[in-house]
């Protein structure tokens, strides 16, 4: 399949997505368009259990929207943009098994959003991170006020979104935008080595697991106790439960199947 501005590879059970749109890996109307329908396609695939996603070349991850998409005042193109934009990222942070955001360069804006909407993220050391979107007088429309706060808090949140900050990657990890620090050009190999730890959990498993983890967002921890008892008793009898069990009596791999 052809996708716009993205590129893919199936490397055992893990999508690698590579954000190709040079010389920044902007994203475009098209390029968000198919990045839906790429993660839609994925979750429909049952050997794809993880998803890493990185920028093309050495220098950014993604730069956003190309802000000259906005220059003339254009509100249909604005309109377009913020639907595509969050029905995208949306999409990301909705797939059922593993992302990891390989950050190796700048992320900036609509990037970082990208990023953001992953499940985890592994940045090089020389990464630049923000959300500018303010000084140009507009401001993150793809998830980047409420997916920033709920990682960082509502002080870094303010700093990076109110004040237009820059955070480097020592930063990012400080205050829990990122998970871990690696060398240049390390975070593709690291975040494929978390997509294959993860492949080894039960994607059913993971599945139930993320899908109540981040239901915590929308709903008090109240009402969704009852619901991870719910999970965990349906998880019983499938599949997956039964191969884990044998796999690891029998002090062996498990061979997992796709809820």
């Amino acid at each position: 399949m052809n996708y716009t501005n993205l590129t893919l590879e199936i490397i055992e059970h893990t999508a690698l997505v590579t954000i190709a749109n040079p010389p920044a890996n902007t994203w475009t109307s098209a390029g968000l368009a198919d990045l839906r329908r790429l993660v839609h396609e994925l979750n429909a695939n049952p050997a794809v259990y993880s998803l890493v996603l990185t920028g093309q070349g050495a220098k950014f991850f993604s730069a956003g929207a190309d802000l000259k998409l906005f220059a003339d005042g254009d509100i249909a193109v604005a309109h377009d943009m913020a639907q595509r934009f969050g029905e995208a990222f949306e999409a990301l942070s909705a797939f059922r098994g593993v992302s990891i955001a390989a950050i190796n360069g700048y992320a900036m804006g609509g990037g970082l959003e990208c990023a953001l909407a992953c499940d985890l993220r592994i940045a090089e050391t020389q990464a630049q991170m923000a959300l500018p979107e303010a000084s140009v007088g507009l401001l993150p429309c793809a998830g980047g006020t409420q997916n920033l706060a709920w990682l960082v808090g509502e002080g870094w949140a303010k700093r990076l979104i109110l004040c237009g900050e820059r955070i480097d990657a020592a930063t990012a990890l400080r205050i829990g935008l990122v998970e871990e620090v690696v060398d240049t050009g390390a975070a593709l190999e690291r975040a494929l080595a978390l997509a294959r730890q993860a492949g080894k959990q039960s994607p059913s498993s993971v599945q139930a697991c993320k899908q109540l983890i981040q239901g915590a967002r929308q709903q008090p921890p109240a009402s969704l106790l009852p619901r991870e008892r719910e999970a965990f008793v349906g998880l019983f009898g499938g599949a997956n439960q039964a191969e884990g069990v044998q796999a690891f009596l029998e002090k062996r791999a498990p061979v997992w199947s796709q809820a």
